[in-house]
């Protein structure tokens, strides 16, 4: 069964991400959910808490092992504001790792549909080939954020290295790289459902290159895990360093690589997407 997030003191008001991911059981492997004017974007919700809802869904099953290390979500239709129904079935459990499938449902049509492998962590060799970013920190960089009518982004403190949202008068980029550091605005602190969101934080890549605001959506996200739980409330809420760059643009849909840092230089998830646009 899908369980609410408990445990918390009725004196003390939620964080607007926990209350978007408030989930209410209704039958086994079932419950409802309902959208938040603070986290929607230009059509619907955003899209990583949307992959967080359907991410926690799972977490929160009772016969759920392990932790995230996988979530594949696709955006088959834009979620409608109001109410919404998540189903979790699990499709196959191993001895160390957990395949779940998870759907979420309005007025009788799955509006996104989404995969995650779950897996019980072990002690082994370890190594990360993947070179940190040599970036300047967080302190020293102006806090900005993206548009103004894109209301999501107001639960976060943004600091662009490179790669801002561009101005109207900005022209083409020759490059599609955006680097920034990111953090809650209300310092809450990291877990997988979080990460999870900040790895869709990234605007698409199109604007950058083209230099110009283009209808353009996310179809399909993949976010691999790398850290575990203690690595995560390790960070305590600190900034965390994102990276996305597209790699190709061809005949109305462009992929996008990106990466997610802690401070210290740990590689925290990588992500890939798949985006539609037109021109």
């Amino acid at each position: 069964m899908v369980c609410a997030i408990g445990g918390k003191d009725d004196d003390v008001p939620d964080h607007p991400f926990d209350e978007a991911l408030e989930l209410t059981p209704t039958e086994p492997g079932r419950a409802t959910g309902r959208t938040r004017s603070a986290w929607a974007n230009m059509v619907g919700p955003f899209g990583g808490l949307t992959a967080a809802l359907l991410l926690r869904a799972a977490e929160n099953q009772p016969d759920r092992i392990g932790e995230p290390v996988a979530l594949t979500v696709n955006f088959t239709a834009p979620v409608a504001d109001g109410d919404f129904d998540i189903v979790c079935n699990v499709v196959r459990t191993n001895r160390t790792n957990q395949h779940w499938l998870m759907e979420l449902w309005q007025d009788g049509a799955i509006k996104t549909n989404a995969t995650a492998v779950f897996g019980v962590r072990r002690d082994t060799w370890s190594d990360t080939e993947l070179e940190p970013l040599t970036v300047p920190g967080p302190d020293g960089l102006t806090s900005t954020g993206l548009l103004d009518a894109i209301v999501w982004a107001r639960n976060y403190e943004t600091r662009f290295v490179e790669g801002a949202i561009p101005d109207s008068d900005a022209g083409p980029s020759p490059s599609s790289t955006t680097t920034l550091w990111a953090r809650d605005r209300q310092g809450r602190g990291w877990d997988h459902a979080s990460l999870a969101a900040i790895s869709d934080i990234f605007y698409p890549r199109v604007f950058l290159r083209r230099g110009a605001f283009l209808p353009a959506g996310t179809i399909s996200l993949t976010t691999y895990f790398h850290a575990d739980a203690d690595d995560l409330a390790a960070l305590n809420g600190d900034f965390v360093l994102g990276r996305a760059t597209a790699n190709r643009f061809s005949r109305g849909f462009f992929d996008q690589s990106a990466q997610i840092w802690s401070r210290g230089g740990e590689l925290l998830s990588t992500s890939h997407q798949l985006v539609y646009f037109k021109d």
